[in-house]
């Protein structure tokens, strides 16, 4: 069957919204006719909630439902991060658990990857996981881990074999996180927010249906999952243009969501208020104001130009790829910059956060901006991925690369 074209997808999805779209529905009875319809995520297949469409017509089909003013998908790491990993890497079993019910915002998600051992060395998480009967056993701690307080389930890294390398032993799973043997502490952040929490998971229970991918190669599930993150962690606010009970339900539902991510614009330096902030201050017609600013607002003109490639990329069906790793450096580079330029301008009260707006983002953005380094793989790592992947250089020397992980840790869990 030939590819039906633009118009023909729209003409057929404005039809289908004027026959089936009511304003006054409850969102989530609106969400389960969406996902069982195929436009929620029209390029996903058929037989699991999509219409089998280029992925390039994703974006075409939801502006299309917002010019109708009718509500899309959930938003959150469900859809921006489980949904595109089981859909590439679960059996039928998992897709039919999880997909329907993270498209209706039924479920919602968080990531449990990094701890507190390893570092930027995912691969050496010590969390492990033992099998008893139809469940996994799961013991160990996980760290920054955003919405943990609030999740349904959590997207996790756990070890299932110490006598392989340390790729190789690893399990990806989906961990219930409303049970007794889980607990979410907040962590308490330098600017203030609590974004972030540790987790710590003793005996907790994981049925064996929950695993996303084979046991022992969760390392080939997660990268899928952290090549979507980079592209996730760009994802903006949706704007509502209806109104109705459906629109007020998604509106108050989005607001909740991203009040975790409130101060996320300032991690990522704010050059878009770098000229207000100079005029307020008085020195915009500072030659050295002027040449940071325009240093600033030059690197992130051409990050956009990157974000456009991989958007294109996207539209043609690619998979995320190394461009994620290229424009999260660029984040990370433009986010420094900023945060000189705006270091600059305030000049030593630039702390203070005093009652004006400005005052208290800019305040912000300084104490905020190293965390743009870190967050979704450091800089060090996204070098590594761009050497190794776009340069063709050498991996990294790892003398415990190929080693069976139980010699190479000096700690061995007394379970597991």
């Amino acid at each position: 069957m030939a590819t039906p074209t633009r118009d023909e997808v729209v003409a057929e999805v404005r039809a289908w919204l004027a026959d089936n779209w009511d304003p006054d529905r409850p969102l989530l009875e609106w969400r389960r006719i969406l996902a069982d319809s195929g436009w929620a995520c029209p390029s996903w297949p058929k037989q699991w909630y999509g219409r089998g469409l280029p992925v390039w017509m994703d974006p075409i089909v939801s502006d299309e439902i917002k010019a109708f003013g009718a509500v899309g998908p959930a938003v959150g790491g469900g859809m921006g991060l489980a949904a595109p990993t089981i859909l590439a890497t679960g059996n039928d079993d998992v897709k039919a658990r999880f997909l329907r019910r993270i498209i209706t915002g039924e479920d919602t998600w968080c990531q449990l990857f990094s701890e507190p051992t390893n570092g930027s060395d995912l691969a050496g998480l010590m969390t492990h996981a033992v099998r008893d009967g139809d469940e996994w056993i799961v013991n160990g701690q996980k760290v920054w881990n955003t919405s943990a307080h609030h999740a349904d389930y959590g997207m996790l890294l756990a070890r299932t074999d110490w006598d392989v390398p340390k790729h190789k032993g690893i399990t990806y799973m989906v961990l219930p996180m409303h049970q007794p043997s889980v607990e979410v502490r907040p962590l308490k952040q330098a600017n203030g927010h609590a974004s972030f929490n540790e987790v710590f998971m003793a005996d907790a229970r994981v049925p064996a249906t929950h695993v996303v991918g084979e046991p022992g190669e969760g390392w080939r599930v997660a990268l899928s999952t952290l090549a979507h993150e980079r592209r996730f962690g760009a994802q903006g606010r949706p704007k509502f243009s209806g109104a109705g009970r459906c629109v007020d339900e998604a509106r108050a539902e989005a607001e909740e969501y991203f009040k975790t991510y409130s101060w996320y614009p300032q991690r990522a330096g704010r050059p878009d208020l770098l000229v207000e902030h100079a005029q307020a201050r008085g020195v915009n017609g500072d030659p050295l104001v002027r040449q940071e600013i325009a240093k600033v607002l030059s690197l992130y003109r051409t990050a956009q130009w990157t974000a456009q490639r991989a958007a294109a990329a996207r539209r043609l069906g690619r998979e995320p790829g190394a461009e994620g790793s290229l424009g999260k450096l660029g984040m990370s580079v433009i986010a420094r910059a900023a945060n000189h330029a705006h270091g600059l301008i305030a000049g030593a009260s630039g702390l203070l956060k005093g009652d004006d707006d400005l005052d208290r983002v800019v305040a912000e953005v300084l104490i905020s901006t190293p965390a743009q380094s870190i967050a979704g793989g450091t800089d060090e790592i996204q070098h590594n991925i761009l050497g190794e992947q776009v340069l063709g250089l050498p991996k990294e020397p790892q003398v415990d690369r190929d080693q069976p992980f139980r010699e190479v840790v000096r700690t061995f869990p007394t379970r597991g």
